[in-house]
């Protein structure tokens, strides 16, 4: 009796474990897609990869797979843009900073002292700018599921805290190769200088330059603080990644592949939220942990270097589309203004 039992119970769990697998249609095929970054992976950009993972793996039946290529295992950010929107790898982290050389409107995301609050800065990304900068990529053979914050830009340096805007006099900063972020630490006196990423940590150790920005996750994973000594909470810009797949890789799916992972974004985007938050909080902590000095900045400390860069949001502001620099203008005083 009891074996019967068991095997009727057996037969009951087989049934129940078969609808997810069931509900899979043969429009879904097995499919192993490519999804590359530049952050390590204890960076909440490969937390979100996982997640995302983990989603679409159970919405497909297991058929549709990512494989994350962490650290730019598949190149730098540049090289990683061309292969997708060439066909040669489907997904992509990609900062608006460098994805502004595709769609050049992206660009005002990266403008300074914009948004002050994590919230200010989902608000502009999901709201009627963010989306208007999403439509513009098709054309570009790209397709844009949507946004994730890597969060604030903080700088570091070797040299003195960074307290007012006379703090920056004279230190060689390494920046992105961005006319935007040239310009920014230029108006603050500072000496930026464009340097890729991989080149980073050794020209802080060599002193080739004196100090970097970047999100305090960022600094810690990639142990900037063994090359710098002090941290200080500029929170100069807010930035984004937009998740971008190849439009060639896009165009072979079918409507319910597409759905899919639409959908696994949706279900996965707070959770990449939280997770740049908690990390920002925790890496700051373990910043402090492992001896760099930290400061805030006095909120009228803060005015003067926002006043510092006002020149260089309205020189380039005259560089792009006005009905987009209208839209964006707009969409911040909303957002400032919103209790």
């Amino acid at each position: 009796m009891r074996i019967g039992l068991l095997c009727a119970a057996v037969s009951v769990c087989a049934l129940l474990g078969t609808p997810a697998s069931a509900q899979v249609s043969a429009q879904v095929q097995e499919r192993t897609i490519r999804w590359g970054h530049l952050n390590n992976t204890d960076h909440p950009i490969s937390f979100g990869v996982k997640k995302f993972a983990e989603v679409l793996a159970a919405k497909s039946g297991g058929k549709l797979k990512i494989r994350e290529f962490p650290a730019s295992q598949l190149g730098n950010e540049m090289q990683q843009q061309s292969a997708v929107r060439g066909g040669t790898q489907e997904i992509l982290s990609a900062s608006t900073t460098s994805l502004a050389g595709v769609v050049k409107d992206l660009g005002l995301f990266d403008f300074p002292f914009t948004v002050s609050t994590f919230e200010q800065a989902e608000a502009l990304a999901q709201g009627a700018f963010g989306k208007a900068m999403l439509e513009l990529l098709p054309e570009k053979e790209l397709i844009g599921l949507g946004y994730w914050g890597l969060g604030f830009r903080n700088a570091t340096n070797s040299s003195r805290p960074i307290a007012k805007v006379e703090d920056f006099s004279g230190l060689k900063l390494r920046v992105i190769p961005n006319p935007v972020y040239l310009e920014t630490f230029k108006a603050l006196k500072a000496n930026p200088v464009p340097m890729a990423f991989g080149e980073l940590y050794t020209a802080l150790e060599n002193k080739t330059v004196d100090g970097q920005e970047n999100p305090y996750s960022v600094i810690l994973s990639n142990k900037f603080y063994e090359v710098q000594k002090y941290v200080s909470a500029t929170n100069h810009t807010f930035t984004q990644n937009v998740i971008i797949v190849s439009k060639k890789f896009w165009d072979g799916l079918s409507a319910e592949e597409q759905k899919m992972l639409r959908d696994s974004f949706a279900e996965t985007r707070e959770y990449q939220r939280d997770q740049t938050k908690l990390a920002a909080e925790k890496a700051l902590d373990e910043l402090k942990a492992k001896g760099m000095q930290f400061n805030e900045i006095a909120p009228a400390e803060y005015a003067r270097m926002q006043d510092a860069t006002k020149p260089v949001v309205e020189k380039f502001s005259a560089e792009y589309d006005p009905a987009r620099v209208k839209l964006f203008t707009s969409e911040v005083a909303r957002i400032r203004g919103a209790k």
